[in-house]
């Protein structure tokens, strides 16, 4: 079975349903003998198997719902299983029966889908359930008023039970509902842009508060005009911003957290034009291309298990990068891509042609913290961010914190501080008082973007002080790191990480004045413009980096005595520049 959808085209709304159907279709075997779990691996999270087998049966239901909404015929086999499963599940008397939640639980997250549910395919979803079974799901999701939840993304998922319950005519929770929405207008800071915990800027602005507030903007236009129309509009102001992390392939940028829910990373345009919210810097044609342009390039990747189960990981089954919370049946949270499912045959959106986005070369997104470049022919778009730090989940100095990102190149994570091998420092400054143990840039002291250049202060010791500007000049970008130090210390200086390979079809540079990876996919080098004593290609440990198992980063080296010290470097990822460009780097800021 393996990879069930690699061949879908997903060009019409048929495909669209099919490859829905595709991905759930060989889940049905795994369910449990009630159909209210579902066991998707033996890998652990935060939070007991019991509850991660719960989580994996409630994600599909993100398909699921809207299939129900848009009338989608061949999903009445697979909801005829899930319906059973949600019967039994919400039953107190069943043996697989989800049980009294806690707070902050994580059955909490999975509420919201059956909010939506409620809300968005009300006869279907609901009222054809059993009477009891509809008053044991209510009894089963009212406990979310009940329980206290994080200030962050979750509030929302509150909102959407509250709304469910709201369109069925049953009871729900106003005043809830009201600090709520008063807790999400916390996290707004204007043109488009939220933040999510702890000041935290990823993803989880689009494919979480904007997704629900568009969801909600559907469902609730009527009812409540004024805060859908907001929402709506809030939509339209970040989409075009948000239409700069895709490249002209439609690869998404891989920055943050949260990344093995892969084409989720789409999922804002299917709220979108869920939502009606077309505008002129984002036509119905526009979001389509993006959206299932996404998916065609997740589709083509190894990201299946030989059952045609979903993967933790990110361009290949990778657990060394995932977070606590990544259970087994987390990256079916990529479902949410299906919301336009609920749109008929005959809506603008099915029958608009795809438009490729158009976005400018370089892009400052001061909300996000970050200038986003792409290269001249669009094949690559590269981030450089500062003053984003997540400091609760794992690996979070590479997944926010390098000096940029790539949609051709990815990011590593490393597997020990130990040894360059074993940091895999990818586009990082590592600092080492021994030349063993580093430490790359992990919290700013000081920030600013601005509309050329990215500049941060940060101190990987007591003692130690380092300003680092990063301008970005197409596919290279120049580095400047001003260092002040009252001891001894190892640089290294490493760029993109690239594919090794597997016959020697690679060519491999190491010099004082230039350390580079040149190859038929791409090149990779770091030049030397001042400061650095030494080169070397580093073969980081296999695993590492999310889009290849096995790369290689050239990487600059230097001893630095106690006192001041300024490294200048330029540093280019291309996989369309070729050798050529390597021979011409930059050498000033212009």
């Amino acid at each position: 079975m393996g990879n069930c959808v690699k061949n879908n085209p997903l060009r019409t709304r048929a495909d669209v349903e099919r490859a829905a159907i595709q991905l759930i279709e060989p889940l049905i075997p795994l369910l449990s003998e009630g159909k209210a779990r579902l066991n998707l691996g033996d890998t652990g999270a935060v939070y007991p198997p019991d509850i991660a087998e719960m989580e994996a049966f409630a994600r599909p239901l993100w398909a699921i719902v809207p299939m129900l909404a848009g009338n989608c015929e061949g999903v009445e086999p697979i909801w005829a299983v899930w319906k059973q499963g949600i019967i039994n599940g919400v039953d107190p008397k069943h043996p697989e029966y989800w049980g009294e939640v806690e707070d902050y639980d994580q059955r909490l997250v999975e509420m919201a889908v059956f909010g939506m549910g409620m809300a968005l395919a009300p006869e279907k979803f609901f009222f054809s359930l059993p009477e009891e079974a509809q008053r044991n799901l209510h009894a089963w999701l009212d406990q979310i008023n009940r329980h206290d939840i994080p200030k962050n993304n979750w509030t929302f998922f509150r909102v959407l039970v509250n709304m469910g319950f709201m369109v069925c005519g049953l009871p729900y929770d106003k005043a809830r509902m009201d600090k709520d929405f008063a807790m999400i207008e916390e996290h707004y800071e204007g043109d488009g842009w939220y933040f999510d915990y702890f000041n935290q800027r990823e993803y989880y602005t689009l494919w979480a508060f904007h997704y629900y507030g568009l969801v909600y903007a559907k469902v609730m236009g009527a009812r409540d005009p004024e805060r859908s129309a907001e929402y709506v509009k809030r939509g339209k102001l970040i989409a075009p911003d948000f239409a700069c992390w895709f490249d002209s392939s439609c690869e998404a940028l891989p920055y943050g957290r949260s990344l093995t829910y892969r084409f989720a990373q789409g999922a804002f345009y299917a709220a979108q034009a869920l939502a009606e919210a077309e505008c002129e810097s984002m036509p119905y044609g526009v979001m389509k291309h993006l959206l299932l342009g996404n998916m065609r390039q997740w589709f083509s990747k190894p990201i299946f298990t030989r059952d045609g189960v979903l993967t933790i990981g990110y361009h290949y089954p990778n657990l060394l990068m995932a977070e606590g919370y990544n259970a087994p049946g987390s990256p079916y949270w990529a479902m949410k891509a299906f919301a336009v499912l609920a749109l008929p045959d005959d809506h603008p959106f099915w029958q608009a042609e795809e438009t490729p986005h158009r976005t400018p070369e370089l892009s400052c997104q001061k909300h996000m913290r970050m200038l986003v470049a792409r290269s001249a022919d669009g094949s690559h778009v590269m981030a450089y961010p500062a003053g984003n730090r997540a400091h609760e989940h794992s690996h979070d100095e590479a997944k926010y914190e390098k000096l940029v990102y790539s949609t051709r190149f990815g990011f590593s994570v490393c597997k020990a501080q130990k040894l360059l091998k074993d940091g895999a420092y990818d586009n990082m400054l590592a600092l080492s008082e021994d030349g063993d143990t580093y430490h790359p840039r992990y919290g700013c002291e000081e920030y600013e973007i601005t509309e050329s250049s990215v500049i941060s202060v940060w101190k990987p010791f007591a003692g130690v002080t380092v300003k680092t500007t990063v301008t970005p000049m197409g596919e290279w970008h120049i580095r400047e790191h001003e260092i002040v130090t009252d001891r001894t210390l190892y640089a290294a200086e490493g760029g993109f990480a690239i594919a090794r390979g597997r016959n020697g079809e690679v060519e491999t540079m190491e010099a004082a004045d230039c350390t580079a990876v040149v190859a038929p996919w791409g090149v990779s080098g770091v030049r030397n413009l001042s400061g650095y004593t030494g080169g070397t290609v580093v073969m980081p440990e296999p695993n590492t980096n999310l889009m290849e198992p096995r790369t290689l980063i050239p990487t600059l080296t230097a001893k630095l005595e106690p006192g001041r010290h300024v490294l200048r470097s330029a540093v280019l990822g291309t996989v369309t520049g070729g050798r050529g460009l390597l021979e011409h780097p930059p050498t000033e800021v212009k």
